[in-house]
Order: structure tokens, then sequence, then C-alpha cells
């Protein structure tokens, strides 16, 4: 795959308006200021602001340079024999569970993508810990409701580690579980200012779980980790409610025009999302293929699903861009359709 012709990258599913002004000013202003000086190790000022936004203690918040690197120390700290993971879902999951030396059990998806609690909690029964994702990546669906009762019914000794990076962007943004993290000393929920606030390149994750948790995880953590500037500019992006609220609508209305235009289109069947982003099912074509002929002959960069343990290679998720991309998107599939790529 030839990365020089992408035009339009609707493989990666961050906030299509980017990051808030807000933010853009403390970088610009803040560089030469922070640019020389060690950042807080601690994360201090971070840490305050998202203790505000969650109405959660400072003391159960961790902080990482990105998301990514806590799935890692929440491997290395809890992943020590079995760990149980639903299928198809993130595959950071089962590489941090592996590097950790853990056996990874895989629980497949129902046919529809649900996930059902049933099986899960029984196949989690003794297990170290296992990982979930909430809205669920690549389908897009939320399943807190099975979530729950996975939380509620697991073994006291199982880590879980609940990935909601994209809740703060879905339909159901009141769907998230961080309220209770502190009535469940298992329980990790892992959020980011990656997708929701557009900070991809900054590298900002974050988690909220007991304090005893926040210690294991934190024991981990390289000295300054998150650096000056990604620091500075987590503050302001929390502070800045009203491009959070703005994009949120936006998505919705963006994913609703896409979505009822592919499902005209004789060649793809969307599923519909809960999330930014949503799968989209090739009908008789190789989604490694696809991905490589859209970009070749439209410049466009689809998310080509087939490495996600359980997938199968017939499906590739799209992100829910600006309407100019999204236009472009949408012109692209119609060329594609039904094999009129010329």
């Amino acid at each position: 795959m030839d990365h020089r012709l992408v035009r339009v990258d609707c493989s990666s599913s961050v906030n299509p308006l980017g990051a808030p002004k807000k933010a853009i000013r403390v970088i610009k202003n803040g560089a030469s200021s922070l640019a020389p000086l060690y950042p807080d190790p601690e994360c201090r000022d971070l840490k305050k602001s998202l203790a505000r936004h969650l109405e959660t203690d400072i003391s159960r918040i961790t902080v990482g340079n990105g998301a990514v690197e806590i799935i890692h120390w929440f491997a290395q700290a809890f992943a020590k024999r079995r760990v149980v993971i639903p299928a198809p879902t993130f595959c950071e999951y089962e590489l941090a569970s592996q590097r950790a030396g853990a056996h990874v059990m895989f629980v497949p998806l129902a046919p529809d993508f649900s996930l059902g609690a049933s099986t899960f909690i029984d196949a989690a029964k003794g297990a170290d810990a296992v990982f979930l994702c909430n809205p669920n990546n690549p389908t897009g669906l939320l399943a807190t409701g099975e979530i729950k009762k996975i939380i509620k019914n697991a073994d006291s000794s199982t880590r879980i580690l609940l990935d909601e990076c994209f809740i703060e962007l879905a339909d159901g943004t009141t769907d998230t579980l961080v309220k209770m993290a502190p009535d469940h000393d298992n329980l990790v929920v892992l959020r980011s200012l990656t997708k929701s606030h557009g900070l991809a390149g900054l590298r900002l994750g974050y988690s909220v779980s007991s304090p005893e948790v926040t210690e294991k995880l934190s024991a981990f953590r390289v000295p300054w980790n998150v650096n000056g500037l990604a620091q500075a500019a987590g503050v302001a992006a929390i502070s800045d409610r009203a491009h959070l609220t703005k994009t949120v609508r936006f998505v919705k209305k963006e994913k609703k025009f896409l979505y009822n235009k592919i499902k005209k289109m004789r060649s793809f069947a969307p599923l519909a999302s809960d999330a930014n982003y949503f799968l989209v099912k090739l009908n008789g074509r190789n989604s490694t293929e696809f991905r490589d002929a859209l970009l070749k002959k439209t410049g466009v960069l689809v998310r080509d699903c087939s490495t996600f343990t359980g997938m199968g290679s017939q499906h590739v998720r799209i992100a829910v861009k600006t309407h100019r991309e999204n236009l472009i998107l949408q012109k692209a599939l119609e060329r594609m359709d039904d094999g009129k790529a010329s």
C-alpha cells in the first residue's frame, strides 16, 4: 500500500473537526516556554482537570502517552496467565497480553456482532484479566447493558479493562461506566483525548480505577512519559466542552448522511453504528484488495479489517470525516460500486 497516494484518510477515526482552538493556542503560545523545560512527571494539572471533568478523585486517575501505553501497563500488571478478549476487537489488547506472556482466549461475537454477556462471563471465570471495548472497534456498537452484567458477575480477582476511547463521540455518550470504577476495585476504565479531542499526534490517554490499581499501573511508567505541550494542550482541550458538543452533533449528522448513501449501493452493506465510524461489508470482495484498489483509483484510504482477529476478509471500516471529505468518499465508493471502477 502506497501512503503517498492518500488524498482522504478514512481509516483513522479521530475527531473530524480537529483539535479545539484553545488547545492549538496553548501549543503555539507555550512552545517557547515549555519546550526547554522537563514536564511534570506526575501530570498534576492535567489530572486535576480530568478529575473535575469526570467528577472523581485525582488519586483514581492514571495518565499515559496515549491510551495504548496504559493498555500495555495493564497487561504487564495483571495479564499473568489467562486473558479473555472478545473477537473481533482492537488488536492491541491481544498484542499487549502476549507481550506480557499470557495465554489469550477469544470469545467470538454473535453473527450480528453483538456481545453476549452470559457466554463471556462463563469464559472469563478464573481469568486474570479481560478486555472490553465500548463502543467496540471495529464494529462501532455499544454494549453497555451486557458489559454491566459482565462487570457485576466477574470474579473479584479478574481485572477488567473497559476501553471507552470512542465513547465521547458515540451516539450514547451517556453510556460511560466511569462512575462504576469507585465501586469495583477490579475495573479500569480507559479513555483518550486522541479520538474525542483530536490530539492524536500529542499522545494523551488516561484511565480511572481504584487508587490501588492506579499505583500498580503507574509502577510501569517511565519518567516524563507525557510531554509538557501535551499536558498543557490536554488541560485546554478538556475545558473546551463546546468543541466536543459541536463534534458529537456533527458526527451524528454526517454519519447518517454516509450510511444512507452507502446503503443504496449494491456492492456494500454498512452496519448501523453508535460510533464515529462504521463497518461496511463488501459483497463478494476481498477487503485488502478492495482497500488497495480504492486507494489507487480514487486516493481514498479505508481500514482493511482482515487484520482483526475473527473478522475475516470481507469488511472495511470507514471513519466519519468532514462533509467535503465524506462527499469525496461517497463518490469514490460509487465509482467502485458493482465493479464499475475505470
